[in-house]
Formats: C-alpha cells, structure tokens, sequence
C-alpha cells in the first residue's frame, strides 16, 4: 500500500513492472513517449517490465495498492 502525497511527481522513469490498483484519490501515469492516463478509484493497471517508461503524478492526495513481482517480466 503506497500514499502519495498532494503534488507528487515521481523523481524517475521507471521501466519496471506494476500492478497498480487506485483505492482512494486519483493519480495520472505519465508515459516518457507523453502520454497519459488517470487513474480513478476502483481502477486498476498493468505494466510488464521493460515494456513503458512510465511514472506517477498527482494533484491530491492518493491511495494506491501496488504489487510487483516475477510474474510481470516479459519473456
């Protein structure tokens, strides 16, 4: 369980694997190539390793189930 704080912007692309499901608040993932998605409470997304550079920003608060693991590498 990971809570950002209002205003956070994550300090690195990252390129590993996630499973990121949003129980409270709203946080947008920033893809390098520019685009992005909002995540809303009750929603939830998959990343594979090494497949986006991607990280997390914020305007408020936001609660987040994140879980990472082998199982999100690619083959």
């Amino acid at each position: 369980m990971v809570e950002y704080s209002e205003g956070y912007l994550a300090d690195h692309w990252c390129n590993k694997g996630h499973i990121v499901h949003c129980l409270e608040g709203e946080v947008v993932n920033e893809q390098e190539n520019g685009d992005q998605f909002i995540l809303k409470r009750g929603m939830s997304y998959v990343v594979t390793d090494n497949m986006s550079s991607h990280r997390s920003c914020t305007g408020d608060k936001v609660k987040l189930l994140i879980v990472d693991g082998d199982f999100l590498k690619s083959d």
